[in-house]
């Protein structure tokens, strides 16, 4: 289940891609896939040993070819990254940045490892059905390591012109998604069992796994209403 759609993102085989904020991996393996470079990072260990396993099996498997592919898996704090400047051509924030205090320096810091010209995509959950959450439930938010704070579109636009990049488009993604949320919070956020919860889950695994026209045109058409993620694409501005 990818939140940033790669051809907005423009990265292209061979170009160098940070994920920043893997979790367990979903958009670094569909990069390696595609022949992009990819560097994993999150500073959970878990994760990052997680994903570092996954894109080794995926390698032993010849879904990308490991002497033309880097991909590989670290852990680090997003506030200090540990690159030098301009060493990725893009990168991808996804659902990282409702968790951390200091977003400002994240995102400075973001830019300062992007190449000139190169892109960012950043995603957070949306203002609307994210509010819904937090009325419905305390404990959805106030989980050590959990969301604090809920991100107005114009705040995280001008947070990213203030950076340093300059926004240049943005969409809704996983519309499917805010019910299941809605309905987690509403029974409690650690009640898996309840009957209702997993038959919603059964849903949405079978739409990851099977994706069928039907769901995929619902959620198309439900996006722009209620889908649960704000995707922001960003350029940063070449030197001359």
């Amino acid at each position: 289940m990818l939140t940033v759609r790669f051809d907005r993102l423009g990265a292209h085989a061979g170009d160098r891609v940070l994920d920043l904020g893997c979790g367990f991996g979903r958009h670094s393996y569909a990069l390696a896939r595609s022949g992009v470079h990819v560097v994993a990072l999150d500073a959970g260990r878990e994760e990052v040993t997680g994903t570092q396993q996954m894109l080794g099996a995926m390698a032993l498997e010849h879904e990308f070819d490991p002497a033309v592919t880097l991909a590989t898996a670290v852990r680090g704090d997003a506030h200090r990254l540990p690159f030098p400047d301009a060493t990725f051509d893009h990168i991808i924030c996804s659902e990282v940045l409702e968790h951390i205090p200091d977003d400002v320096t994240v995102l400075r810091d973001i830019v300062r490892v992007l190449r000139p010209g190169g892109t960012l995509a950043v995603t957070v959950p949306r203002y609307a059905p994210e509010r819904i959450n937090w009325w419905l439930s305390t404990a959805y938010h106030s989980v050590p390591g959990g969301h604090i704070r809920i991100y107005r579109r114009r705040v995280l636009r001008m947070r990213l012109t203030e950076a340093g990049v300059v926004v240049r488009g943005t969409h809704h993604a996983h519309a499917l998604h805010t019910p299941y949320w809605w309905l987690k919070c509403l029974v409690g956020t650690t009640n898996d069992q309840h009957w209702l919860v997993r038959q919603y889950h059964r849903l949405l695994v079978w739409d990851i796994m099977k994706a069928p026209r039907t769901t995929r045109w619902t959620e198309a058409l439900l996006n722009p209403v209620m889908g649960k993620s704000l995707v922001i694409y960003c350029t940063k501005p070449a030197t001359s």
